[in-house]
């Protein structure tokens, strides 16, 4: 059994997409985990990752976004 945590909740202006960030914690103890659901109409798309992925993940995202914001 796993206690979720929402985090965060947003849609996405172009697209219309919903995304959902939250946290997963194993009651048996294991690792935490970020559950990213995207939905898009009736279809979801559902991501778990380590908080290592997050970091890359986010990391590359800055990147990315701040060399969009230089253009």
């Amino acid at each position: 059994m796993a206690q979720i945590r929402e985090l965060a909740k947003f849609k996405v202006p172009l697209g219309n997409q919903e995304i959902e960030l939250q946290q997963i914690d194993h009651v048996e103890g294991g690792m935490s985990m970020m559950r990213i659901r995207i939905r898009e109409a009736k279809r979801f798309t559902i991501f778990d990752i380590d908080p290592q992925t997050a970091k890359q993940w986010a990391k590359l995202m800055n990147e990315w976004a701040d060399v969009q914001g230089q253009a």
